[in-house]
């Protein structure tokens, strides 16, 4: 019970963030299918709940297999797009029907004692996607299988402001009555770029991106992505990581890839600080900065348990508020996790570099190097020229990064007549 109730009270800041928040989720066929689709209702619901405004996009291509195989039809594809003949294009029309009633059907339920109870939901679609056909390319002709013209923004939006989840399908018609089979990226981005959503949710059957060396890779920019892509090559995960950056280059703030075979994982990356899945955005997600004076509650909550220990000395709120243009911070999601302070030293050219900190659970990032990169960067803009530390615990690290050995006679006076012989803190210096 403690640990649902912190979480919850953690949650509670992302809660009133997403609250009238337009989100698009993508959710491709081989999603509906998996085991874990039942949870993923679950967590739309409880979206849906909470006031975020959803619209739902499917995708349909195991179930095309499907079909087209019971005909004895076999499927055909150019450059990775479905080539959509008029036999085709039936076996989609059936596919993607049958589909979108068994989602609609999902979202309908009120069953006593689950996750659905008293949601009382209304799913609302309708031909709110134009769509063109791809024609004729290197000689190949597509027919049936085109691209989103036009989404109904309009259309879209007075049915959410009406407290619906809007389903769009991976079909769309065009004004001389066509129909078009339209991959489901392209109508989820698409409708988040028109619609200026808060966010596009794409999922996939991994956790999100997977690099080379089999980690999750948890946060990109849109700039990083064609070095994946070209890593890649023609796989799913592909193009759910270009259809992310696609929806940022559009104006979309965050994109986002999860796993539809991990239970919790959409409520895991909206509700939490890391996340977990794969995070394309514009905006840094975790930056270094000069502190200010509204980080002092953050300073305090993280330097206090170190305090406590004895590793750091003890700073009042009243000492903190007075030397924080000294801070430089770490700031992830809106909390300190990390900082360190620079203190010149009066009648000479030397610096302290004191308090740095890292929150134990970011402790394997690199941030106490960002910090003394920084610390050092406005050390020597001030024109100084060695920088001191004094340690109790971790004489290593520093030593491991240039700093030597030094003394309490090699201090200036004015921080030498200030040494606490009795925390008997080592001395190192550094030439800068």
């Amino acid at each position: 019970m403690p640990e649902y109730v912190n979480w919850l009270r953690h949650a509670s800041p992302y809660i009133n963030a997403h609250r009238d928040c337009t989100f698009v989720v993508m959710l491709p066929g081989d999603g509906v299918e998996h085991p874990n689709f039942g949870n993923i209702v679950h967590d739309l619901v409880l979206l849906h709940s909470l006031g975020v405004r959803l619209v739902l996009v499917h995708g349909s291509r195991p179930q095309i297999e499907t079909r087209l195989a019971a005909r004895g039809l076999t499927p055909h594809y150019h450059h990775g797009m479905r080539i959509t003949d008029a036999a085709t294009l039936e076996c989609v029309i059936d596919a993607v029907g049958q589909l979108r009633i068994a989602i609609e059907a999902r979202l309908s339920m009120d069953m006593a004692s689950s996750p659905m109870q008293g949601s009382r939901l209304r799913v609302a679609g309708g031909n709110l996607v134009t769509a063109r056909p791809i024609g004729v390319l290197e000689g190949v002709d597509y027919h049936h299988t085109g691209e989103v013209r036009r989404v109904d923004r309009k259309g879209i939006n007075r049915l959410l402001d009406e407290r619906s989840i809007v389903l769009l399908s991976p079909l769309g018609y065009s004004p001389t009555g066509e129909i078009f089979n339209l991959a489901c990226e392209d109508v989820a981005t698409r409708a988040a770029i028109d619609l200026g959503a808060d966010k596009l949710l794409l999922f996939g059957a991994d956790l999100g991106l997977i690099d080379e060396n089999g980690r999750l890779v948890r946060e990109l920019r849109p700039q990083q992505v064609p070095a994946h892509l070209q890593r890649l090559g023609s796989n799913y995960q592909a193009e759910l990581l270009d259809a992310a950056a696609e929806a940022c280059r559009g104006g979309v703030a965050r994109s986002h890839i999860v796993s539809y075979a991990e239970d919790g994982a959409l409520l895991t990356e909206l509700f939490t600080r890391d996340g977990g899945g794969t995070l394309v955005a514009q905006e840094q997600f975790e930056i270094v900065r000069e502190a200010a004076i509204e980080d002092v509650g953050g300073l305090l909550d993280l330097i206090s348990p170190l305090e406590e220990q004895g590793i750091l000395v003890r700073r009042s709120r009243e000492v903190l508020e007075r030397e924080i243009e000294q801070f430089s911070v770490v700031e992830r999601e809106g909390m300190i996790i990390a900082c360190a302070a620079l203190y010149q030293i009066a009648d000479s050219d030397a610096g302290e570099l004191a308090c740095l900190a890292v929150n134990p659970d970011y402790r394997h990032g690199g941030r106490g190097d960002e910090l003394l990169e920084r610390i050092e960067t406005r050390a020597r803009a001030q024109g100084l020229k060695t920088l001191f530390v004094l340690t109790t615990r971790t004489a290593h690290w520093f030593r491991e990064r240039g700093f030597v050995p030094s003394s309490v006679e090699r201090l200036p006076s004015a921080r030498a007549s200030l040494y606490n012989y009795q925390r008997n803190s080592k001395i190192f210096e550094k030439t800068l």
